[in-house]
């Protein structure tokens, strides 16, 4: 134990002389959440939008002030007609119109249903769907409080926006961005870290000392661990303060799950070093193997629903993908273990299977 320890203190050393390295490890996950956070959002704003309204009145202008009043909308004013603005929708001047009926104040105290229509340019359909939900809220909100007097009255919507009722793209983001970070670094540079011992001819020292393999493994992905951890705190602690993202579950299953996931992506670098015979293979390797499937095969950024079969298949197989449903389970909708136990299982059994596999053949490589 007296050496291991000694290996251990050795790596842990060998870290913070590098001091450029830790900067960038501790600094660039941060910098990542707050670029991803603000640039890259699926929140659609400043929709060009029209009340198409054949008979204003007082409760239908109340509806055009309210969309004038949203922060995502540029409205353009209430229009008689749709063919009035058929041009704007060409030239995507005009997103959105929400067309009422004839006499839509005095079909609101009637018991017949209200039928809005909601027409949305839907070149492309995730904004479109978006806008959609928009208009919908607003327009719900408006009937609510305009029709209050009319028992009976309803209209033709139904839609119901859960947990994320604001659509803040931040909810959808930065459990993806805790995902790649760890994949990232974890792996990246457990997997570049063992390599270089190889490629430096270290290695052999380590075979000729008292510590097993097991425990070179264990001490060279040590200090990682901590690191790992520390970028989990630094991104969270920025989701909350710079984004408000709310976290409705419990803190310590968060941490823990962070601290399980971290452990998978330390084995995925153990393997891929097991592959690597130099640093630059082991970087590229890292990026291309797991960069490309922890953005497009775990939910990060497409819906897993919308992937062919063979792909939601391999998707299977990703660990971030039971990552970002763990996280999000926690923090969006307050999900506890016993909600989140199969995903949390799958974690755990894709992680021993990568840890007794890089291991093993690390060990064989070494002997």
């Amino acid at each position: 134990m007296s050496s291991f320890s000694g290996f251990v203190r050795k790596e842990v050393y060998h870290v913070l002389r590098d001091r450029q390295t830790l900067f960038i490890l501790l600094v660039m996950p941060l910098v990542q959440v707050l670029l991803f956070g603000f640039a890259v959002r699926t929140d659609v704003r400043a929709i060009g939008a029209v009340v198409v309204d054949p008979t204003p009145s007082v409760a239908t202008r109340r509806l055009a002030a309210r969309f004038a009043a949203s922060d995502r909308y540029e409205f353009q004013g209430v229009v008689p007609t749709l063919d009035a603005v058929e041009g704007r929708f060409r030239d995507a001047s005009l997103r959105q119109a929400i067309v009422l009926p004839r006499e839509a104040e005095r079909l609101l105290r009637e018991p017949e249903p209200l039928a809005i229509q909601l027409v949305t340019d839907a070149a492309d359909p995730n904004m479109g769907s978006i806008m959609q939900s928009y208009a919908s809220a607003i327009v719900r909100q408006w009937h609510a409080e305009a029709a209050g007097g009319g028992a009976g009255v309803r209209i033709d919507m139904a839609t119901r926006m859960r947990y994320n009722p604001t659509l803040e793209s931040v909810n959808l983001f930065v459990p993806g961005l805790i995902a790649l970070i760890l994949t990232i670094i974890s792996a990246m540079m457990t997997a570049i870290s063992i390599t270089r011992e190889k490629e430096t001819g270290t290695m052999e020292m380590l075979l000729v000392s008292p510590l097993r393999p097991v425990q070179v493994v264990v001490g060279k992905v040590a200090p990682y661990v901590a690191l790992g951890f520390v970028d989990v705190l630094l991104v969270l602690g920025a989701a909350r303060t710079v984004f408000h993202m709310p976290l409705r579950g419990s803190v310590v299953l968060l941490l823990a799950e962070c601290l399980l996931f971290i452990v998978t992506s330390l084995a995925l670098g153990i393997v891929i070093s097991t592959r690597a015979e130099t640093q630059r293979t082991a970087m590229i390797a890292a990026l291309a193997g797991l960069l490309m499937p922890t953005l497009m095969l775990s939910g990060f950024i497409f819906p897993l629903d919308s992937l062919p079969a063979p792909l939601q298949a391999i998707s299977q197989l990703v660990p971030a993908r039971w990552f970002l449903l763990i996280v999000r389970g926690i923090m969006v909708k307050g999900a506890g273990l016993a909600t989140l136990w199969q995903e949390t299982l799958v974690l755990l059994a894709l992680t021993v299977l990568l840890l007794v596999a890089g291991a093993r053949r690390l060990a064989i490589r070494l002997d």
